[in-house]
């Protein structure tokens, strides 16, 4: 009897494992293309993305913003660099303050990454400034 216990207990662990892994996988495959929506300054096609990702996976901005990185920057910083006003916008109003207040993987919060990058006169930073 508690041989079979253990069985489906391990044969239970091992399919939740395998479950998880693939949606970590799926939740990737989702997010591939996010970049160049951004850079394209696609703000319907960066929407239909955001929904579908929190529809599939419940996932909101502030759960996946700080894994993806396009060429080592974040979302909004790739928006700042591509001058694509729309995203860059659109990524600040859905992001919580506090976590645009954050700083980002290489320790800089976005307003001194967007002070030693020259970019204070970008409309993207009026709006980050605005919101922080």
């Amino acid at each position: 009897m508690l041989k079979n216990s253990l069985k489906t207990s391990l044969l239970i662990a091992a399919s939740l494992t395998t479950i998880s892994g693939t949606a970590h996988a799926d939740v990737n495959a989702a997010l591939q293309n996010i970049c160049n929506i951004v850079q394209s300054d696609d703000k319907g096609e960066l929407r239909k993305k955001m929904k579908k990702v929190q529809s599939d996976y419940r996932l909101k901005l502030q759960d996946y913003y700080a894994g993806v990185s396009c060429s080592g920057n974040s979302l909004i910083r790739t928006a700042m660099l591509s001058n694509a006003v729309e995203t860059g916008t659109l990524l600040i109003k859905k992001m919580p303050k506090k976590d645009l207040a954050k700083p980002e993987n290489d320790g800089k919060t976005l307003t001194a990454w967007v002070s030693e990058n020259g970019l204070d006169a970008s409309p993207i930073a009026a709006v980050l400034k605005d919101r922080i």
